[in-house]
């Protein structure tokens, strides 16, 4: 199997790491090769605060993807997340001088190019510049400009913004642990494309992907990305009340969170009790469900009360900006018992709980297609696009060369190679004609441009 027909995703979270090896089938489905996973103990609220342990816990899960796939992982694209990012608008142009010549995605990375060279606060760098709407002179509100005419091209951009010391410790963590890194993504965005479907983008939806130390948040509309956020708290900090409320250990209120746990009190009764085995031959500890769920409903609450704040703050009351299909789920978090009831209920949005059937081969769904491997999934997704787009990219290199050998004419005198010439007669002819066409060409263009300037 050649390597340029798989991805490898690394996703470095607060409460586990995950390994994931995949590939497109004949159907264009992911099938998943191999799958390796980790405890995270180095890493808090998506930021890395022990370089060793969390060195450590990659080389495991990539040990453990190895082994399962039988492949030696040499380079993997990674999700990044954290308190740290922010994201923020930005309305960026540049003239062309070439505008005779239509709009190329050479001019698009020149404008993208010239977003990446804007100054950030200290201690910050640019991750992503997504753009959303470009402009051609006067045209507004265009989707896509490549092969229209224009001399001024103008875009919207959506820029994602992290702490360069926090970006750097992760590309080291993975450098450190024998892996090359061919890219890094916002976790969320990776998430909507494992769960989100194109109706859902275009309609407008609101992602939602709560971990174990942070909660994502990645809002589409009119299927372009419009607003992003990182919510400093997750699935750990309901963990961690119900350990100190309880009286139990982390693993024991993990255990509660999981088996017992409900996002809505009101479905548990008085009588409702589950036994903890005691600490060293202590006695047991009898903890009420109803209580149990009181603790989590307070802490999901807030959370959730967050990320209404967030779709507040990108628009949804008005009419133009409102997201038709809702919000969608994932993550670990979104397993919580009855969390979608009282998620609509405070959002007043209709809710689904994201799944990534829709990409994964029949046959492997099950614990795959499980939320917690959202991030994962959409990683691998990200890895195949980009190196499908590299390969298309020298494919066409390539073709256009050969043509170039092929038929010497194609190629414009200034990058012509002197030493071949055209000698035959009938290609001096068609030269000459062809510059005739040309001069005529310019003449009308210098004349079209004059009755505008007139009009004015």
């Amino acid at each position: 199997m050649e390597y340029q027909d798989i991805a490898i995703g690394l996703d470095v979270g607060t409460t586990k790491i995950v390994a994931m090896v995949g590939r497109r089938n004949e159907y264009n489905k992911i099938e998943i090769l191999g799958i390796g996973k980790s405890k995270s103990v180095g890493v808090h609220r998506g930021v890395v605060n022990n370089i060793t342990q969390t060195i450590e816990a990659i080389r495991e899960a990539v040990s453990e993807a190895e082994h399962s796939s039988g492949l030696k992982i040499k380079e993997v694209i990674v999700g990044i997340a954290g308190q740290h990012i922010r994201s923020l608008q930005h309305n960026d142009y540049i003239t062309r001088l070439d505008f005779e010549n239509v709009i190329s995605q050479k001019d698009i990375q020149k404008l993208i190019d010239q977003v990446h060279k804007l100054i950030m606060q200290p201690g910050e760098e640019i991750i992503h510049v997504l753009p959303q709407e470009y402009k051609v002179d006067s045209q507004a509100e265009i989707g896509e400009p490549i092969g229209m005419y224009g001399s001024r091209l103008e875009a919207n951009f959506h820029v994602v913004v992290g702490q360069i010391s926090s970006i750097r410790n992760i590309g080291r963590c993975v450098k450190a642990a024998g892996l090359n890194l061919s890219g890094m993504t916002l976790e969320p965005l990776a998430s909507a494309e494992a769960v989100l479907s194109t109706e859902e983008r275009e309609a407008g939806v609101a992602l939602v992907d709560i971990g174990g130390g942070t909660t994502d948040i990645a809002i589409f509309k009119d299927n372009i990305i419009r607003h992003t956020a990182v919510i400093p708290f997750g699935g750990n900090v309901i963990t961690e009340n119900i350990k100190t409320d309880c009286l139990v250990i982390e693993r024991q209120a993990e255990l509660l969170k999981i088996k017992f746990g409900s996002a809505w009190p009101g479905e548990n009764k008085e009588t409702e009790i589950v036994c903890i085995p005691g600490l060293r031959g202590r006695d047991p500890k009898e903890i009420s469900l109803k209580y149990l769920s009181q603790i989590i409903h307070i802490r999901v609450c807030e959370i959730l009360e967050q990320v209404n704040v967030e779709i507040k703050n990108y628009g949804n009351e008005e009419q133009k900006k409102r997201l038709i299909a809702g919000l969608v789920m994932t993550g670990g978090g979104s397993q919580l018992k009855h969390i979608r009831p009282l998620t609509e209920y405070i959002t007043g949005m209709d809710v689904r709980i994201g799944y990534s059937n829709e990409h994964i081969a029949g046959g492997e769904n099950g614990i795959i297609s499980n939320p917690e491997y959202a991030t994962s999934i959409g990683l691998v997704i990200k890895g195949l696009d980009d190196k499908k787009k590299y390969l298309c990219t020298n494919a066409e290199m390539e073709h256009r060369y050969n043509r170039y050998d092929e038929n010497p004419e194609l190629i414009s005198t200034k990058f012509y190679n002197k030493n071949r010439r055209l000698n035959s007669e009938e290609d001096q002819n068609h030269k000459k004609k062809k510059n005739k066409t040309k001069s005529f060409l310019e003449i009308w263009a210098d004349k079209f441009r004059q009755i505008l300037n007139d009009t004015e």
